[in-house]
């Protein structure tokens, strides 16, 4: 029988906590409310911002097997998981929705998958949305040679993860009135919400269409806690057109921001929801006074 193979995260160097930067933005001045950036992006050069406080987790609990995970053909999920499978030396297959992709060159994002060493198995798209029924998982796991394997959710977003992200709402309760950032699969909103205590407020921006999210923070936070846990909301209007998708505007928008304040800013999560806040800001949002911190959940990624 193999014995597990002790996960110590500290091998990895991660900057924790990660650095809390108030800047100055007229934009919120002029509203009574300080900004600050919550810099997750300065966490670990390769497994950033909220990957880690996800992964790092998961990684303990799959004890030196095999990770297997899934992701679109620009998942940054993917890419930490595999990035954190060469810096561990840990095997990691990535299941790739879209059987059509496998014929193709890979994109940017999938070949640096693949040059940190993930085995990636293309389905296609029916079976990748049953992904979470058991004997559809069993039936990829089994083609994909990784009957053993430890399986991470897409996105990352498991109980382990949630309890991970907690420790988020923790660096900040003390700093900040409330905080927000961008949502995925949800994960890191509902850690992040336990985390902070009472009298603080955690917003969510998510960036896919559907208005689903809410349902799955919940279960996130039944599976992790027990039942639901803090005050969090979700604004479901700043997806710009769904995951993936930007437009001029808050193109436009990122790099104002980078000019003003050094910031290299992600488009498809970051951007939305500092975009998100300055339109929240405007409507009144925020009470004069408040403390609100900008999670920086990425950067952006350079093949």
């Amino acid at each position: 029988m193999t014995r597990p193979v002790p996960f110590d995260s500290t091998t990895l160097r991660p900057r924790l906590p990660s650095p809390l930067e108030e800047v100055t933005d007229e934009r919120f001045t002029r509203h009574g409310v300080r900004l600050l950036l919550k810099r997750d992006d300065l966490i670990h050069p390769e497994l950033i911002g909220n990957k880690w406080r996800k992964l790092v987790p998961n990684l303990e609990a799959a004890a030196g097997r095999p990770v297997v995970t899934f992701g679109g053909a620009y998942s940054n999920h993917l890419r930490a998981t595999a990035a954190a499978g060469r810096l561990l030396g840990l095997p990691t297959i990535g299941v790739v929705r879209g059987d059509e992709l496998a014929d193709r060159p890979l994109n940017p994002s999938l070949a640096r998958c693949a040059a940190d060493g993930m085995r990636l198995r293309f389905v296609d798209r029916a079976t990748y949305r049953r992904k979470t029924d058991p004997g559809t998982l069993a039936v990829v796991l089994r083609d994909a040679d990784a009957e053993d394997a430890y399986v991470v959710p897409e996105g990352g977003s498991n109980a382990a993860a949630v309890r991970g992200c907690r420790a988020l709402g923790e660096e900040l309760r003390d700093h900040a009135d409330a905080v927000a950032l961008a949502c995925g699969t949800g994960g890191t909103l509902a850690g992040l919400a336990a985390g902070l205590g009472p009298g603080r407020r955690a917003l969510g921006i998510p960036v896919l269409r559907g208005g689903f999210l809410g349902d799955g923070i919940r279960a996130l936070q039944t599976e992790a806690f027990g039942g639901p846990v803090g005050d969090w909301q979700l604004d479901e209007r700043f997806h710009f057109g769904g995951y993936a998708r930007t437009t001029p505007a808050l193109e436009e928008f990122a790099r104002d921001f980078e000019g003003r304040h050094g910031l290299p800013v992600e488009r498809l999560y970051v951007a939305k929801s500092l975009y998100a806040l300055v339109v929240l800001a405007e409507e009144g949002a925020f009470p004069r006074g408040t403390r609100l911190a900008a999670v920086v959940t990425g950067a952006p990624f350079t093949p």
